[in-house]
């Protein structure tokens, strides 16, 4: 046992002898000890973004802190089972680095787990590619990923790709980005569990965080939402995902391809504070083969950009 587990497992006993009353207390406490500008940095974040609940010392408003003391409490046999499934130290210490932010503000363990070398998705270590490759990127945007795909492996390195985006301005960007490049498909469609219709919601830090939502037709731009299972009938290799919290939905309508294909997975679970530990679980359910990595590389204050990898 090395030095990451002892840590990790330590802390897993630790929080399971609290009552969820006696987590929340701590992590307010850790909280208080944080500076007051790094405190405002923080409530800045989580009040601009809706993913994790509102956070204002002044109002007395600590939806983050309860929903972060909620989650360690009824699911630490989850991250343990996923803790004792990932492939590599780095996996395992990025996840002891997340829970240790959660709990403790600690800003150390987090940091010691950004990564660096690597652009985003594209871990050269784990992610290899072939001309042979059909991709789908789900929250496309403007075409960076994509781009960054092509940097990596190279422009002939694909024999399709697909790309996802909901909002009409990435969309018109993401053609234009893509246009000189043969064999993309862009489509401007939402992906979830079940095909229909719903309503773009715009997030006021940006369109990269807009999201979808049932809403009256009059109250916003109407997306069509459809599943990879019935969108996509040729067999894909590889599946990029990063659509706010919309991942668990987009696999459920991918079951079909994820059962047969068995493509590379690469998944951001950082949009709430269940898809850490879910995602993985639903990916075993479907094809327990798949092998899990994470990988950080947000901010050691509030780790965000948490992908896993499935492969």
């Amino acid at each position: 046992m090395n030095g990451i587990d002892r840590k990790f497992f330590a802390l897993v006993q630790e929080i399971k002898g609290l009552s969820e009353k006696e987590i929340y207390h701590r992590i307010r406490q850790a909280f208080d000890t944080v500076p007051a500008a790094t405190q405002k940095s923080c409530m800045d974040f989580f009040n601009r973004f809706p993913f994790w609940g509102r956070l204002d010392v002044e109002r007395g408003i600590y939806e983050e802190i309860e929903g972060k003391a909620e989650a360690l409490f009824h699911h630490m046999d989850d991250f343990l089972w996923v803790y004792e499934r990932l492939a590599d130290y780095r996996s395992r210490k990025t996840l002891y680095g997340v829970l240790n932010n959660w709990y403790r503000y600690d800003f150390v363990t987090s940091a010691q787990t950004k990564e660096v070398l690597f652009d985003d998705y594209f871990d050269l270590d784990l992610v290899s590619c072939s001309r042979r490759e059909v991709v789908v990127d789900l929250g496309a945007f403007v075409g960076d990923t994509v781009l960054s795909y092509l940097e990596n492996y190279g422009e002939d390195c694909y024999k399709k790709i697909y790309c996802y985006e909901i909002t009409p301005e990435s969309f018109a960007a993401l053609e234009k980005n893509l246009e000189k490049y043969p064999n993309i498909d862009c489509r401007r469609k939402g992906v979830a569990d079940q095909p229909g219709i719903l309503t773009l919601q715009g997030n006021q830090a940006g369109s990269s965080a807009n999201t979808l939502c049932q809403a009256a037709e009059e109250e916003g731009v109407q997306v069509e939402v459809t599943t990879l299972d019935e969108d996509i009938r040729e067999p894909i290799t590889l599946l990029k995902a990063d659509i706010e919290g919309f991942e668990q939905r987009a696999i459920l309508g991918a079951r079909k391809h994820i059962r047969e294909d068995h493509p590379k997975l690469l998944l951001s679970v950082y949009h709430n504070n269940e898809d850490l530990w879910k995602i993985p679980q639903m990916i075993h359910e479907l094809a327990p083969d798949y092998r899990f990595y994470l990988r950080h590389k947000g901010s050691p204050v509030y780790p965000t950009e948490i992908t896993l990898f499935a492969l």
